[in-house]
């Protein structure tokens, strides 16, 4: 139901509120209504006053949170495609360098905040914006551009993981299936899931979505554990391990492994959370420690996989584990808390595309029926990607290649370069990013986009 505030009543997004009532939408749809937002910024509270501001331990969770998804159960692909000695070391060296950008986007927005006197925290593209916009003449005219290109990688990064999604999801199941001598194609897989998904992208209020979020948590840690206690028992004698790949494969390993690290949208709005915000960025911060956890969980699983399948390791480590009644829970476990954690990644890329499309369409005669309709239609788009291009690792790596590495190392040495005073060591450091993104971002995407073809090759000759 409607909540007045300040004599209005709030009927969900800016964009629908406006002409609910007058417009006469049916008020059972408010189950799908929420003025809630799925990484709130203080833009949305008065005065930049966190309602619920959040502790140190609880954002460290979020951290985590926003960082293990179904890029943590590819890393023993990305560990074949690398190497044994090649791919640890530079999952760890991507880490550091990620984390280190996402203090290179911390910092700029405090100094652009500071330098602009804004009451409001910004959000990623809202940063990017303000310093293009403050800095030297050229980068002034780029400031709009600037903005509307890290919204568009970021729907195409959030849109990529709801792809990626479907695909995880119906491999693990028809693994399942198999294993039992039930023979249903994948993309059939695909088809069942779908109107579920469809189901829970729809819902809106958040107050809704956190018990599955919730559930969807504890699902993937009791996944994680298991998973773990498989690699371990089945671990073979080490023998023939290869040390580095081939040179061919070292670009699809850089996109799986970016796109794992998923995290750098999140830490403006977390930090802003935080009942202590001093606490996000310093050495035994939560960021810091956050990432370092996370990339020792990455490095570690990502290893053992690869010692225990070698070659066969899949894009999915949980399709590798054996069919026992054990091994088949995994299976059903990790898909099904990927499923629930479909609608918050999806709420993202909504967020940013309704107000715009809902805008350009002029006064919707009813708005919540369009959004619904919009969200449903959004939907069938990364469904219909995905059973257009059903290889995980492939997709995984080609989303990681293109969007995630925009977002984790492109940006943020750009924007150091505009707010601070150039040292030779900035110039260094922030080329070498720059250039390790740029040639990750090339090299991935090609290599991802050819093998892609070559897969589809195959298929049709089989």
């Amino acid at each position: 139901m409607s909540q007045k505030k300040n004599g209005k009543l709030d009927f969900g997004s800016k964009t629908s509120c406006q002409t609910d009532l007058e417009n006469g939408d049916n008020i059972s749809l408010s189950w799908f209504r929420s003025s809630d937002k799925i990484i709130q910024t203080p833009s949305d509270e008065k005065s930049g006053q966190i309602e619920h501001p959040t502790t140190y331990s609880e954002t460290l969770i979020h951290i985590l949170k926003g960082n293990l998804g179904s890029g943590l159960f590819a890393m023993g692909d990305a560990i074949r495609n690398s190497g044994m000695v090649f791919g640890p070391t530079v999952i760890i060296f991507l880490g550091l360098i990620c984390t280190h950008c996402q203090h290179l986007l911390l910092t700029a927005s405090d100094k652009i905040t500071q330098r602009t006197g804004i009451k409001e925290s910004p959000n990623f593209a809202k940063t990017v914006e303000l310093c293009f916009a403050n800095g030297p003449p050229l980068t002034q005219r780029m400031a709009p551009v600037m903005r509307k290109l890290v919204n568009i990688f970021l729907c195409v990064t959030q849109l990529g993981f709801c792809c990626v999604y479907f695909v995880f999801i119906s491999d693990n199941i028809y693994s399942v299936c198999m294993s039992y001598g039930v023979d249903i194609d994948v993309h059939l897989h695909m088809l069942f899931i779908l109107l579920p998904i469809i189901f829970c992208s729809l819902v809106r209020n958040l107050k809704y979505l956190a018990p599955l979020s919730l559930i969807a948590n504890i699902l993937m840690a009791v996944g994680f554990v298991i998973t773990i206690y498989f690699l371990v028992v089945e671990m073979p004698p080490l023998k023939d391990v290869k040390l580095i790949a081939n040179l061919d494969q070292i670009p699809l390993f850089f996109g799986t492994a970016l796109f794992a690290f998923e995290g750098i949208g999140l830490v403006l709005p977390l930090k802003n959370e935080m009942k202590n915000p001093s606490s996000f960025q310093k050495p035994f911060g939560v960021l810091n420690i956050g990432m370092f956890l996370v990339t020792i969980l990455y490095t570690t699983l990502g290893s053992m996989a690869f010692l225990t399948y070698g070659e066969d390791v899949k894009g999915s480590v949980t399709i590798n584990l054996p069919d026992t009644p054990l091994g088949t829970a995994v299976r059903v476990i990790i898909p099904t808390a990927i499923l629930l954690s479909y609608a918050l990644q999806f709420y993202i890329a909504v967020d940013i595309m309704w107000p715009v499309v809902s805008g350009a369409c002029g006064p919707l005669k009813h708005p919540i029926a369009s959004e619904l309709l919009f969200r449903a239609g959004l939907v069938l788009v990364t469904f219909a990607l995905a059973e257009a291009i059903p290889y995980l690792r492939l997709f995984i790596s080609l989303v990681g290649a293109i969007s995630s590495t925009a977002l984790a190392l492109l940006f943020p040495p750009l924007l150091e370069f505009i707010t601070c005073e150039i040292t030779a060591w900035m110039v260094i450091k922030n080329v070498f990013i720059l250039l390790l993104g740029v040639v990750g971002m090339v090299t991935g995407t090609y290599e991802s986009i050819h093998s892609i073809v070559e897969a589809f090759q195959e298929n049709a000759k089989s």
